[in-house]
Parts: C-alpha cells; sequence; structure tokens
C-alpha cells in the first residue's frame, strides 16, 4: 500500500487565555463614551494651528535628509506646542480614560466572581438534592453508614464494602445531575494515565457453545487480540472550548501522537504476536489516507520496527475496513494494534462477535509496573443480590490477570496458571444453558464452582 504523505503542519494559532473564557461570558464594555472624538474635538478647540495628524507621527515615519544635505531645523516650540491649558485639560482627559478603564476591569472580576459563586451554589444544590434523594429509604442515624469500627480491637477504622458499593451504585444509576465524562475522565482515565497503563489488551475469543451473531461462524473462526494504545491520542485530554455559548463558540479535541507512545505500543504487539505463535500476523489500523500527519508517524513507527521482528507478517487495514472484515472475516485476524479513539470502537465491536459484553474481558497494562483487568461489561444494578449475573467475564479478566503478569514478569508459574483458567472457562460455557443473566441455568456462584471444578481437574 502507498503511504500517504505527510502533510505540512500549518502554524500554530495564537489562543485565547483560557483563564478566563472557557466558561465565563464577560460583559461587553460600555461605549457610551468615545475618547477618541473627545480627545479630537478638544484639541480642535485648544490648538486650531497644530496639525495633530502630522505632528503624532512617529519620528521614524519623519523623513530623513539625504547624504551630505544639511537638514532643515525643527520650528521652535513655542510654533506648536499647545497652549498650558490645553495641556492641563487633555492630561485630565487621559485621566479620566484610565479611571474608566480600570471601572470595566473591576465590573469585569466582579461579573466573574458572581458567575464562579452562582456554579458552586449550583452545584452545590445538585449534590445536596441527589444525597437527600439517595437517603429517602434511609432509616435516620447518627453514624455515617460508610463507616464502622473494625473487628479488631486496636480501634481502627473500617469501610463496609457493601454500603460503598450501594451508595456509588445509587449515584451512577442513570442520575440526571452526573455530567457526561465524570467517571472516564476523573476515575478510568486518571488511573490509566497516572499508571501510565499504556496498553490496552483486549482479547476476542469466541467460547464453545456461546451464540456468535455472525452466521456460520464459530470458535476455530474467532480467536485474535487487540492492542489498543491506551494514554495518548484523543484521550489525551488536550483542547477546549472558548466563547462557549455564543455564535463564535471553538471547540478543539487535539489528537496528540508521541513516537515514543506509538513505539512502545507497537513494540508490545509484535511481541504478543511472537508469544502467541499463531498465524504471526499483526496488522496495523489506522487512518493514513486522511490523519496524513498523526497516522503517518504510526505508519513509519511501525515499519521502523517491525524491521526487528522478520518472523510476523506486518499488515496494515483502514479502520473502515477493519470493521467490515471483522464481520465478514474475523479468522483472518491475529494480532492487531491500533490507536487510542479507534481501538475504543473496534474492541467493542468485537466483543459483540464474540457473544457480547457479558463475555468479553480486558487489561490496562503497564509490563513494568501496576495493571488493571476488568469485565467488560457495565454494573447492571437492577440484579443487585439475586445471583444472576454472568460471572464468565470476570472470570476471564483473572485468567488475564496470570497469563499477562506471568509473561510480562517471566514468571511461567503464574502464566501456566492464566491458561488453566482460560481452559476450565472453555470446559465450563458448554454446560450453561445461556450467557444472559437469569438464564444460564446456573447462579452465579454455581458458574464459579463448575470453573473452579474444571481448574482442579485440569481441564
Amino acid at each position: 500500500m502507498a503511504k500517504a504523505k505527510e502533510a505540512e503542519a500549518p502554524e500554530p494559532a495564537e489562543q485565547p487565555d483560557p483563564a478566563h473564557e472557557r466558561d465565563v461570558d464577560v460583559a461587553p464594555e460600555p461605549t457610551d463614551v468615545d475618547h477618541d472624538d473627545a480627545m479630537s474635538e478638544l484639541l480642535d478647540e485648544l490648538a486650531p494651528d497644530v496639525d495633530v495628524d502630522e505632528d503624532l507621527k512617529d519620528d521614524d515615519d519623519d523623513e530623513k535628509p539625504a547624504d551630505g544635505e544639511t537638514p532643515t531645523p525643527d520650528k521652535p516650540p513655542s510654533e506648536k506646542t499647545p497652549a498650558p491649558e490645553a495641556v492641563d485639560r487633555v492630561t485630565a482627559l487621559e485621566n479620566s480614560m484610565r479611571d474608566q478603564q480600570l471601572e470595566w476591569e473591576r465590573e469585569r472580576q466582579g461579573l466573574r466572581r458572581d458567575l464562579h459563586d452562582l456554579r458552586e451554589r449550583k452545584r452545590k444544590e445538585r449534590t445536596d438534592d441527589a444525597a437527600a434523594t439517595a437517603d429517602e429509604d434511609e432509616p435516620a442515624s447518627d453514624e455515617d453508614p460508610l463507616i464502622e469500627q473494625s473487628w479488631e480491637d486496636d480501634g481502627k477504622v473500617g469501610i463496609r464494602r457493601s454500603a460503598i458499593d450501594e451508595q456509588i451504585g445509587r449515584y451512577l444509576k442513570d442520575h440526571p445531575d452526573r455530567a457526561p465524562g465524570i467517571l472516564e475522565e476523573g476515575l478510568l482515565l486518571k488511573l490509566r494515565f497516572e499508571l501510565d497503563q499504556y496498553v490496552n489488551l483486549r482479547p476476542v475469543k469466541l467460547y464453545p457453545n456461546v451464540p456468535c451473531p455472525l452466521a456460520g461462524k464459530g470458535p476455530e473462526d474467532i480467536d485474535f487480540v487487540v492492542i489498543r494504545e491506551n494514554t495518548e491520542g484523543l484521550y489525551s485530554g488536550m483542547g477546549g472550548v472558548q466563547y462557549k455559548g455564543t455564535p463564535h463558540e471553538v471547540a478543539t479535541q487535539i489528537m496528540c501522537n508521541t513516537r515514543m507512545g506509538v513505539e512502545r505500543a507497537i513494540r508490545y504487539a509484535f511481541e504478543l504476536c511472537r508469544r502467541r505463535d499463531d498465524k504471526k500476523r499483526l496488522t496495523l489500523v489506522a487512518k493514513t489516507n486522511v490523519l496524513t500527519s498523526a497516522h503517518d508517524l504510526w505508519w513509519r513507527a511501525f515499519n521502523e520496527v517491525g524491521q526487528e521482528y522478520p518472523d510476523i507478517d506486518k499488515d496494515y487495514n483502514h479502520v473502515d475496513a477493519c470493521c467490515m472484515w471483522f464481520v465478514k472475516n474475523p479468522e483472518y485476524y491475529d494480532t492487531i494494534v491500533v490507536c487510542n479513539m479507534f481501538g475504543d470502537i473496534i474492541t467493542d465491536l468485537g466483543a459483540m462477535i464474540q457473544g457480547g459484553m457479558g463475555v468479553a474481558a480486558g487489561g490496562n497494562i503497564n509490563p513494568a509496573g501496576v495493571s488493571m483487568f476488568e469485565p467488560i461489561g457495565g454494573s447492571a444494578p437492577k440484579y443487585t443480590g439475586q445471583k444472576k449475573i454472568n460471572p464468565i467475564a470476570a472470570i476471564a479478566a483473572l485468567a488475564m490477570l496470570l497469563r499477562e503478569s506471568g509473561a510480562n514478569s517471566g514468571d511461567e508459574k503464574l502464566r501456566q496458571a492464566g491458561e488453566r483458567v482460560e481452559n476450565a472457562i472453555m470446559a465450563t460455557t458448554p454446560k450453561m444453558q445461556s450467557m444472559s443473566a437469569g438464564r444460564m441455568g446456573f447462579s452465579t456462584g454455581e458458574v464459579g464452582d463448575l470453573v473452579v471444578e474444571a481448574v482442579a481437574k485440569g481441564d
């Protein structure tokens, strides 16, 4: 495939000061006094013989005499200096202008403070209303419902996990006052960035007896992994809003890619592809024909790092073509590496072809630091305490934790333990009537027991 030429990046435009303009409507300056006209009229009245336009020119604009020419002496000061009373009145007018500008600035600062205070009051009111709604059915108590004395005798304070889960669940369940992005930016993305979990690993594997929405496709057709770069791109948080709520509003979200960030994700993908030892094919998914700067970096890094892995077949898909092939021929894929934004999209499509969010697991990985593994499906508050939830995705996340931690640390026993849990899952799913909550033919705990039995037998 021919690589698109890299577009020249335009010179960055000067940005307005975001400290006060991001969310603040600044009051327009009053226009009832035209100080320029007032100054002109005053000078015409007091010094009618002075050519203001000529005399106010900069010295640099004056004609300079040619070499050898005697310069013409300036006029005596008495011929062009206004009367003293004119100077006094001009000075008074300038002072008045300066005082007026200071007054306008004080008014603007006051408006900004008032707007900030109003927003804070509104936030507090919403928070208080949410707390009151959550506590309507709770019995009155002077004790904090989240804190109780520890079972130890040393007086330490413990936290009741069930109480925390209950409070969080009440707030997160479609709460009308929860602004979009609070959890994603303030919790998930912050953890990934602070812990430098630069790999988001998403296996796409169809287990036996799990229904697939693709006709004629089975477990032998759907078994590949996606490595999504996890700390850069459009999710890096660079950008902002100016003049919000006005006809001139400007919103930007910057796709930030660094050579270091791109290369380390690509290198991890090559290593994982080699370790899987399946088709030995690594596919870069990007959009080089449109994102000719950001994804040209991905393309060049992919090919340069790939020279160190001659045993791996290097492949490329545009992201839209990749979505098509996920549905038409998922068996083609082995290992995929992709940027943050596109990876977020195609991995959810991958979860659906492997049977749904309820069986998909993922990991946020720092190979040399702290990693997190999780079931991909969201919460289901309506099933709380009913023992109906399918635990397969959570168990698969445990298998990933053991397998990837062992591989990254060189601990073969951990890696093998992860493989045993994965094999136990594949031995358990054929016994289940369905993957849907409440239709499995078993309770949540009973499915877990089946997996434990399979691990013990070495299935």
